[in-house]
């Protein structure tokens, strides 16, 4: 990182490259929305020319440290999340993060996820006067009273706010999710938003073979759903919805695209769904554009990164008022907005829009018009300027004293 020398009432300047020290709990392969968007952060900021040290859990035996041209990794100790045994929880680390960083120093520790790991490196870069940034991505506090911990919702909230607090800044994908998290009195709340790949999700990516595996005709108007099948995504909102669609229209398919501790269930009881289990990459976005309708029924999203690829995909989008919708549909021209919570009018909406397919197809244009600028390079000049300006005024905290200091 280059510096120069500043007279007394001159602010620091600082430029690019920055060291920085990412940490997170979950990393690619993982498949979800926390991984993902750090792995396209992650190459965003090293197109940008930063140099990116990543601390996180040994996900397998089998893994092995990364170590590339401005990149490399430094794997630690995880447990199984419970709930969530594909992914780890990271074990304390404090010692080994005095350690790495005592000897190789860097600008800015950016911590992605709040567990013990997080916590750890939040303690460790405290210690040694490093600036900390933090992500927002999970509403854990939200999730609890789906996995029986909802006695829990009040102290989890608070733990949330207290990490963040000691942080110099939270960055967040929302206006909303800033303006509610400020609410709740959480400090120095930046918005930096999500983008997509629009090359990857693409109306373009439709298969017909999937559509025909799926007994799909052109007619027939596909509902799609791409989530973690669990508990805490509000799934039977989607089914119950799509019921009526089909009332509507008896030759349309629901297809649910993902896996998690709800699917055995949910295929036992439902045997009129399309379950497609874990998709990635390009069988991912062909399932998307081979759609035509997606329901989203999630009440506990941050953001919700499915809402923008399945607008990318030119799918008609039905969701609640709040995250990732509300930033970027607007009722009836790009994609249906449900009042948030309103389970009736989830439903009756999904139906009205199943009885009007030139609506379907009306929207569907207009949602892949919407996102298609919402791409990841300007999201990450969003990001790099918040961890610049975060640098820049540790910095000039640290010169404060000094010159006061000197002119005593």
């Amino acid at each position: 990182m280059m510096r120069r020398m500043n007279t007394p009432n001159e602010p620091i300047l600082v430029s690019a490259p920055l060291q920085i020290a990412l940490v997170t709990e979950t990393y690619l392969p993982e498949v979800n929305g926390v991984a993902i968007t750090i792995g396209r952060m992650v190459n965003g900021l090293l197109k940008r020319g930063h140099r990116i040290h990543m601390v996180r859990p040994r996900q397998s035996k089998q893994d092995a440290a990364t170590k590339e041209e401005n990149y490399q990794e430094t794997l630690v100790s995880g447990m199984p999340i419970p709930g969530y045994p594909e992914l780890k929880s990271g074990l304390p680390a404090k010692g080994l993060l005095m350690r790495l960083w005592k000897h190789q120093r860097p600008d800015i520790v950016h911590i992605a996820t709040e567990g013990p790991l997080g916590w750890s490196a939040l303690s460790a870069a405290k210690k040694l006067g490093i600036p900390v940034s933090t992500d927002f991505h999970t509403n854990f506090h939200s999730y609890s009273q789906h996995y029986g911990i909802g006695l829990l919702k009040k102290p989890i909230a608070a733990y949330l706010r207290h990490f963040h607090n000691k942080a110099a800044c939270t960055m967040v994908p929302t206006v909303s999710l800033q303006q509610q998290l400020e609410f709740e009195g959480y400090k120095n709340v930046f918005v930096v938003s999500r983008g997509v790949d629009t090359e990857l999700f693409h109306p373009a990516k439709r298969n017909a073979e999937l559509r025909a595996a799926w007994h799909a005709a052109d007619e027939s108007p596909v509902v799609m759903l791409v989530s973690r099948i669990a508990p805490e995504k509000n799934l039977q909102v989607v089914i119950q919805a799509f019921e009526q669609m089909r009332k509507i229209n008896p030759l349309a398919r629901l297809v649910m695209v993902g896996d998690g501790p709800a699917r055995a269930e949910l295929e036992k009881q439902h045997p009129q769904v399309i379950f497609a289990g874990m998709q990635t990459g390009e069988p991912l976005a062909q399932h998307y554009a081979s759609g035509d309708i997606f329901l989203y029924s999630s009440l506990t999203e941050t953001y919700g990164n499915v809402t923008i690829e399945a607008m990318a995909s030119g799918l008609a989008t039905v969701a609640y008022d709040y995250a990732a919708a509300r930033q970027h549909i607007r009722h009836d021209v790009n994609g249906v907005l449900v009042p948030f919570a309103d389970t009736d009018a989830f439903v009756t909406l999904a139906k009205g829009l199943i009885s009007d397919m030139e609506r379907v197809q009306r929207i569907r244009v207009a949602a892949r018009e919407t996102v298609e600028a919402l791409t990841w390079e300007h999201i990450m000049s969003e990001m790099e300027a918040v961890l610049l300006d975060t640098v820049r005024k540790q910095g000039e905290q640290h010169v404060q004293p000094e010159l006061s200091a000197a002119t005593d």
